[in-house]
Formats: C-alpha cells, structure tokens, sequence
C-alpha cells in the first residue's frame, strides 16, 4: 500500500483529536533533552512541535509518506536546525543518518498494511536499548463508520491494518524488541456537527475520496454523517510501548 496523498492543511484543521493522543505519547518518552528522536508519521507537525519542545539540544526526524503534510510541518518549523523533514515511506527500510535514540508514532501505524516489516523497519534504525511508543487504530476502532461502509457497499477494512494487541506482540518480538506491551484504549472523539463532514473526509475516508473522486466521494461522506447516530467516531487505539 503506497501512502496516499493527504490534504495537509486541512488534516493540521482537524488534527485535535490525534494531537491529543500524540501529546500523551510523547509525554511517555524518558528523555534528557539531548536525544535524536523520530517522530515516524509527523502528519502536520503539531504533535513534533510538543516532542522538540523536550528536546532542547536534540533534534527530531520528522517523516512522513505525504509531502503535503511535511510541506505544512515545513512552515510550522521553518530553519530551525533541531528538526529534519523526510518524506518515506515506513513499510520499506529507511534511509537515515544514523541510527535514533527513540520513535514516536501517533495515529500512523493502521495505514500500513505490512507490520512485520514496519516493526523491521523501526528496529532497524533505533539504537540498542532505545524506546519505542506509539498509538495507532487497533482492533474495533471505527467500528460504527465501518459497519455504515459495509451497509453501503463500500469497502473498510482492506483500508486499515486495525491489529490486536497480540499480533502486535508477536511482530514486536519478531523485529528483536523486548519489554514489549499492548493494549486496547477506547478513546472517543466528539466532533463538533459543523466539522465532522471535514473530519471524516481528511482524516477517516481520505482512502475512499480519493478513490472515488470528488463528487462521488463527498457524497459517500455526506452518507456516513448522517448515519452516524451522533458526532462521535468510536476511536479504539493500540497503544504499544517497547525496547530495542
């Protein structure tokens, strides 16, 4: 799965439902200060912004697979130096400089269809001892928007890698991490009415926008609006911590 084109300043629009989550992700690191860390699906930036704020002498890699995000990440950060934006594409091997003291993921991973070789991926450029946080859609997330999907004929789950928290284990373990933990989060996020056309666009459906088109896509969101009993999207989130 190629990662998609986002639309990246209306995602950094949206976003506060994921920065939410990434904030507390990110508060999660032990870090000195002086560390390299990646932030491996940076989106906009907003969640880099808390990250490099902890680093005062480190930097921060920030990749992502949309270069429309990391254009928008591009202008939150400017020429400061502590940051380096690189466009990848996580479920190949990634060409760093060197190897990080830490990754951190937000709301990235259940785009990749592939986890043994993101996991690989990961553990390939973290150095030994090094940690690893994320949150990303886990098993039932969105359960409501795809069960309104399979109503109308549209496809949802070949979308999303939405694992277990024991697959998750088991790929963890499998890419040479230890002191491994996943768990299931419920973590539902209220959209204002006025908004959730514009999320579910952006950040749910973007998939099946892109692949219908414009108008046939609007009107697929339209459908799953008003569906939905309320403005809220039943987000489950897996939130795995480990070592290297």
């Amino acid at each position: 799965m190629t990662p998609r084109e986002w639309d990246g300043a209306g995602y950094d629009r949206v976003a506060a439902p994921m920065t939410e989550r990434g904030l507390e992700v990110v508060d999660k690191l032990e870090l000195r200060g002086d560390e390299t860390v990646l932030d491996a699906g940076c989106g906009s930036g907003q969640v880099t912004a808390h990250l490099l704020a902890r680093l005062p002498a480190g930097r921060v890699i920030a990749l992502d697979g949309s270069r429309q995000m990391l254009d928008v990440a591009a202008e939150r950060f400017g020429d400061d130096p502590r940051v380096a934006l690189v466009h990848a594409d996580l479920a190949a091997p990634l060409a760093l400089d060197g190897p990080v003291d830490a990754i951190v993921s937000t709301s990235t991973f259940h785009w990749i269809d592939d986890h043994d070789a993101l996991f690989a991926n990961l553990a390939a450029v973290l150095r030994e001892g090094g940690a690893l946080e994320a949150e990303f859609g886990g098993q039932g997330n969105i359960r409501a928007v795809l069960d309104i999907l399979a109503d109308l004929g549209e496809p949802g789950d070949a979308t999303w890698t939405f694992a277990t928290p024991e697959d998750t284990l088991r790929r963890l373990d499998a890419a040479g991490f230890a002191e491994a933990s996943a768990q299931l989060v419920p973590r539902p996020a209220r959209i204002a009415p006025e908004e959730l056309g514009s999320h579910l666009r952006i950040v749910v459906l973007g998939d099946h926008v892109e692949r219908l088109g414009p108008v046939a896509g609007q009107r697929l969101v339209a459908d799953v609006a008003a569906r939905l009993p309320e403005p809220v999207l039943d987000y489950v989130r897996l939130v795995a911590s480990a070592t290297r």
